[in-house]
Formats: C-alpha cells, sequence, structure tokens
C-alpha cells in the first residue's frame, strides 16, 4: 500500500465502497488527504453531561437520567413521548418516527443518555429526535474527551459515517511522512505557523477547553495553518505562471514618440495624470524584451481605452500588430468606432472581427490581419480562433478581463509566432486589494485614479417599483426638457432570450405610455448592424430614451444622456450597477440614476442599494461586493476557474496574504524544492493555467 496520503484512495478504509466513494466524490473527496483537509463547520461539546436542572433553550448538551415515563401520545401527530429525570429536573424527548423496539427499550427505569437541541415544547422543555443510547446497569460509559466535529456533507452521507471515516484517515498520519510537511521549520518559525500534522488532529479532534468561537469565525491558529499553506501554494501557482511568461522570449518595442505625438495633438483634451503614469508605465514595460503582464484598473470613465490606444501605437511604431480583444461586441464596437476615428488619421488600418463577421467580409478582415496590412485589430473572442493568422502580433490588449476564462486569455499568446506578445489586461470593475493580492498576483497592477475633469456626480436614487408611475412621469419630463436617458431591464433568468423579450415588452407599454418620445430598443440578439445604428441614432440625438439590456453596461458614451432607470437592480451585482451607473454624468449636466426595485428587499439586498446610494468610488463598490456576494461571484469563478478554496476564505483571511507573499518569496529563493510539492497538494490541476 502507498504510505502518502495523497495516494491513498478512500477505497482503502473501513466500510467504503463504490457507493460511498461516489458519495465522498460528489463533496471533493478521493484520497485520504482529500479527507484529512474536509475540515469541520462547527464542533459540538460532548465532553460533559449537562445537569438538567441547567439546560438552556438552544444549546447543544449531553443528559442523562432516569425514564420515568414513556407513552404513545395522539396528538395532530402520533408521537412516543418519553419522561426523564435526573435529581435537578426534568425533561421530554419526542420521537414522530419510531420503532416498536424503541418503545419497549424506553420502558419505565431505564438510563438514558442523549444529545440534542432542548427546546419549548407542549409538555415544557423538550428534545426532538436526540441520538441516544440506553445504559445498562453494568455498563461505565465515559463522555468525549474532545469536541465532536460536524462536517460539510452530502445526501446519503451522515455525520457519524464522516467522523468514523475521518477518525480512521487521522490514525494514518501516526507512519512517519505520510502527510509531508513542505513548509521548512525555520518558515513556520518566523510566521507563528503550527505543524502541518498538529493543526489537523487539532481541527478535527478539538480538546475540551478548545476556543470553539474563535474556531466557528475561522481565526484558530490551526485554522490559519492550512489556510496559509493553501494561499501559499495558490500564490505560488499565479507566480510560476508569470515566471514562465517572462522567462519567454518577448519583443522589444522602444519608444519612437512620433505616432504617439501626432496621436495626442489630435485629441480635444489632454490626458489626466493619472492617465500619463499610466502609460509611461505600460511604455517601459514595452520596451523590454521579457513580456509585458500588467493589468490596469480605472473605474467608470478614467480614460483606459486613450491608455489602451498609446499602448497600441508603441506597438504600431515598431512595425508590430496590437490586438485588443472585448467581450462583447457592442463593448468591441465601440472601441472599433473609437480607434478607427483615431488611428485612420495617422494613416493605420483597424481590422474588425467577431463571431458574427461572416461570408465576404470574413474573408477581407482575415487578410488584412494576415499580411499585415491591419496594424490594430478589434474583436471579440473570435480573434483567438484558429483560423485567424497574425502577421506580426506585438501586443495583446484584454478589455474586462474578467469576464474572459483563463485560457481564452492565455490564448492569445499562442498568436505570437515564436516570441510572447506583451499582454495589457483592462477592467473598468475595480478589483478589491484582497482579490489582487491573490487571484491576479502573476500581473503588474497600474491604477488609474482619477476622472477627465467635467464629468459631474451621478445623484443615485433607490425607490420601489409601485411609483413606476412617477418614474416615467420624470423620464418624459427630463427628455422634452432635451436630455436623453436609458431604460435597462434585468431578468434573474440566465436566459439570454427571456431578457430580451422583457425589453421588447417593456419598450412596447414606454412607446404607448410615452407617444411624445421617440423610443429605441438594443437588445444582445439584434444584428450587429441593427444595435450600431441604434446607437448611432441615440448618439446623434435622434431618440429620446433607449431601453436595453445589461449589454450597455460598458462602453458606451452618450454625453447627452443624464438619466438611468434600472429595474430589479437587485438582481444585479454592485460592480455591474456600477458599471451601468458610468453610462450617465457623462456631461456637463445633473445626472441621475434611479433603482427602481421590486419589493420586499432582503437585508441584503437593502444593504447592497444603500451602499450604492452612498457611493461613487468604484473600489469602495468592489470592497463591499466582495463582502456580501464573496469572490467566487464577483470574479464569475465558474468563468475564471481560478478560485476555488478549500480552506482558505479571502475576506477572512486576509491578513494573511502579506505575509503569504514574503513567504513565497522566501520560498522560491531559499527552497525551491517545496514549491511543486505545495502547488500538487492544494491544485492537483494548477499547471493548466501556465499549459494554456
Amino acid at each position: 500500500m502507498a504510505d502518502k496520503l495523497h495516494e491513498i484512495p478512500v477505497t482503502s478504509l473501513k466500510g467504503v465502497g463504490a457507493a460511498l466513494a461516489d458519495k465522498l466524490a460528489k463533496i471533493g473527496i478521493h484520497t485520504l488527504q482529500d479527507l484529512l483537509f474536509h475540515l469541520p463547520l462547527r464542533y459540538q461539546d460532548r465532553t460533559r453531561i449537562t445537569p438538567l436542572g441547567t439546560l438552556q433553550f438552544g444549546m447543544d448538551a449531553v443528559i442523562q437520567g432516569t425514564v420515568v415515563a414513556a407513552d404513545i401520545v395522539n396528538g395532530r401527530r402520533r408521537s412516543l413521548l418519553c419522561r426523564v429525570q435526573d435529581g435537578t429536573g426534568s425533561i421530554s424527548l419526542r420521537f414522530y418516527h419510531f420503532s416498536g423496539a424503541q418503545r419497549n427499550a424506553m420502558k419505565r427505569g431505564a438510563i438514558i443518555r442523549c444529545f440534542g437541541e432542548p427546546r419549548r415544547g407542549a409538555s415544557g422543555l423538550e428534545m426532538y429526535h436526540p441520538e441516544y443510547r440506553i445504559i445498562s446497569d453494568d455498563q461505565t460509559t465515559t463522555v468525549e474527551d474532545t469536541l465532536t466535529p460536524v462536517y460539510p456533507s452530502t445526501e446519503g452521507l451522515t455525520q457519524q459515517r464522516l467522523r468514523t471515516l475521518c477518525s480512521q484517515a487521522l490514525g494514518f498520519m501516526h507512519h512517519p511522512d505520510a502527510l509531508q510537511e513542505w513548509l521548512p521549520a525555520s518558515l513556520l518559525s518566523a510566521y507563528h505557523q503550527w505543524p502541518l500534522v498538529e493543526a489537523i488532529r487539532y481541527l478535527h479532534n478539538p480538546p475540551p477547553d478548545a476556543d470553539v468561537q474563535t474556531m466557528l469565525e475561522g481565526q484558530h491558529p490551526a485554522q490559519h495553518r492550512l489556510a496559509f499553506e493553501e494561499l501559499l501554494a495558490h500564490h505560488l501557482s499565479l507566480q510560476k505562471i508569470r515566471y514562465r511568461i517572462r522567462r519567454q522570449e518577448g519583443h522589444p518595442m522602444p519608444a519612437r514618440h512620433k505616432l504617439t505625438t501626432q496621436f495626442l495633438e489630435q485629441l480635444p483634451f489632454t490626458p489626466t495624470g493619472a492617465q500619463q503614469r499610466v502609460a509611461k508605465e505600460i511604455g517601459q514595460d514595452l520596451s523590454q524584451s521579457a513580456p509585458m503582464l500588467r493589468l490596469v484598473q480605472g473605474d467608470v470613465g478614467s480614460g483606459k481605452t486613450v491608455v489602451a490606444a498609446l499602448a497600441a501605437l508603441q506597438a504600431v511604431e515598431n512595425d508590430f500588430q496590437a490586438a485588443l480583444m472585448a467581450p462583447t461586441e457592442i463593448l468591441a464596437e465601440q472601441h472599433y468606432a473609437n480607434f478607427s476615428q483615431w488611428l485612420r488619421p495617422l494613416g493605420i488600418t483597424v481590422a474588425w472581427l467577431t463571431g458574427k463577421t461572416k461570408g465576404k467580409k470574413r474573408e477581407q478582415q482575415l487578410e488584412l490581419i494576415r499580411t499585415g496590412e491591419a496594424a490594430v485589430i478589434i474583436g471579440t473572442h473570435a480573434l483567438f480562433q484558429e483560423e485567424v493568422t497574425f502577421n506580426r502580433l506585438g501586443l495583446a490588449i484584454i478589455d474586462e478581463q474578467h469576464r474572459f476564462g483563463v485560457h481564452q486569455r492565455l490564448a492569445l499568446k499562442e498568436k505570437g509566432h515564436g516570441a510572447t506578445p506583451h499582454q495589457l489586461i483592462m477592467t473598468a470593475t475595480p478589483i478589491p486589494r484582497t482579490l489582487a493580492m491573490s487571484v491576479y498576483s502573476d500581473l503588474d497592477c497600474s491604477v488609474i485614479d482619477e476622472l477627465p475633469p467635467g464629468r459631474t456626480p451621478v445623484n443615485t436614487i433607490v425607490i420601489s417599483d409601485d411609483r413606476r408611475d412617477q418614474i416615467i412621469g420624470r423620464v418624459r419630463d427630463a427628455c422634452l426638457e432635451g436630455r436623453q436617458a436609458y431604460w435597462v431591464c434585468t431578468l434573474i433568468e440566465e436566459s439570454e432570450a427571456l431578457q430580451c423579450q422583457a425589453a421588447e415588452v417593456t419598450a412596447e407599454k414606454l412607446r404607448e405610455l410615452l407617444p411624445e418620445l421617440s423610443i429605441g430598443l438594443i437588445h444582445g440578439r439584434m444584428k450587429a448592424t441593427e444595435k450600431a445604428e441604434v446607437m448611432e441614432a441615440f448618439k446623434e440625438g435622434h431618440l429620446h430614451l433607449l431601453v436595453a439590456t445589461t449589454v450597455i453596461e460598458v462602453g458606451v458614451d452618450v454625453p447627452n444622456a443624464s438619466l438611468m432607470i434600472i429595474e430589479n437592480p437587485e438582481r444585479l451585482g454592485l460592480a455591474q450597477l456600477h458599471q451601468l451607473r458610468g453610462r450617465v454624468g457623462r456631461g456637463k449636466v445633473a445626472s441621475h440614476c434611479v433603482l427602481m426595485y421590486h419589493g420586499p428587499l432582503s437585508q441584503q439586498g437593502k444593504e447592497r442599494l444603500q451602499v450604492m446610494r452612498d457611493s461613487t468610488d468604484g473600489f469602495v463598490i468592489a470592497e463591499k461586493d466582495l463582502e456580501l456576494r464573496g469572490p467566487g461571484e464577483v470574479l464569475g469563478t465558474r468563468q475564471t476557474g481560478m478560485i476555488d478554496f478549500r480552506v482558505a476564505d479571502l475576506q477572512r483571511d486576509e491578513q494573511l496574504l502579506d505575509t503569504v507573499k514574503q513567504a513565497a518569496s522566501l520560498l522560491m529563493t531559499e527552497h525551491p524544492e517545496s514549491i511543486e510539492p505545495l502547488i500538487r497538494r492544494w491544485l492537483p490541476q494548477g499547471d493548466r493555467y501556465a499549459e494554456a
């Protein structure tokens, strides 16, 4: 038998057959190591018997007493009611599901020991369906000598079964090196971390004097030990990706200033200090032979596109192509319009490619890309499809990167033909420090922390949809005064078809109620040309009101639009609401965003909308979004596949991140032999990003 716990399957344990192994696999348990890392959610104190006279409502307890009566009670539901006394008080045990054997065992005079939660019942203090056993006269029974763990489970997997299996797995740790300690003693000492085996034993069997509250909050040193190692493994895996990419051959692109100077001279505004600083950081990266890996964060309207254009021009000045990939057609179209307007006067051809580019138009665009005639290419994920051949791709710009999977982001580097393109990743969704330090630690980070002058703050109003008529009147007044408005429809269903249908129905109703206004409609199922026509009409002021789905979340810039209505905002994340709100407030007129919710709101729903009302700072909102929804939701984990922590919790364990970063550096320089085993332990498929 293998002596390493990560190599021993759960089927080697007593009582684990194929059916039980399948149930364990549902909660991610395949080996004995998986079992040991499957930590309790909470603990029960079964280490002492509580006198009946001191029992408290709602507090789990072990009790022992003598049965003084046991009767079947025929009420609304038939039950077995057993009365127990211990000299200090009494309690009733009630069983709705019982057998004849159970009834016979609970005879008068029997001694019974139970574990359960006392509640107020019809006969005073009661326990419903407690765990129990009858104790015979000649038995000496001891109480538990450790706290009893309660594990995360699944259907058909009882707590008792999980406890038995974990207990068996703990027995294997007597073998030397069964669970290898990969962190050197010097590091454990420097960061005050427990040895791994000691931490795992403690967490599965805490002593009676353990600080249960600290453990429930995930703040016990034993829990910190496992969270620390898991966060360290994740950080090291990202550093490994970074190291691999940075070691690859890139294209040095020194700043030549000809095209970039011409571009800046034709802009109708001067870039902000923050834009200039970030552009300089990118320019320095591009001039190096190691491929750039830089994340640019900037709040809604901070001017990331201008920074991206400057980066693209530095690539073009060095005879390389730059590709910009956006997650949606509408955002890609917006970028294409901006880049075409800016770059064509400089004699630069801009190509355009999405999944909906078909026929001759597609062939023509593919040819422009292949021959290098198009120096800048804008598109969606279609850019990294197999048939797309770049002539000399030197820079890949990925916008709103959290919408793309890791594989998709890294796939563009395969288009570099022998050298890895520089990567510039942009997001208008500010990333909380916690996520930036853990999930994006393979990237250098720049922040555009300044808005262009003249942007007006948006006033946010939260209002119930039973005042819909009032809101419609407000839209009418604003539009007749010469301003424009958005009406955003959201649906809880994921179906795009249903969302589009909702937008169509809403547009029809608003046309009936506001016949004096010109109302347009835009949604994801329309053809690209139709969407472009509607957006152009809105931009030109031919439409008063634009009804849309959340496709307008990013990239739409209409300075005269000063009012936005968002229906059912409680169904969207804070970051998405902030993005939508960023479509207004782009001109000099006072702007308003109305969050029209459908009551009643949950407590969390109220908190979230209150955050939107109180703040226009994207970073504040992002932190609150993380706190309320967790990292998986904020990042779209289902797409990125990057956050799947077994023990660690990014919010709870935020205080560990700085030491994790320091420990990673120490391991890389002094103990590189520990890196691979750590990554394998916590991320069995950890290298899949690097290989993408």
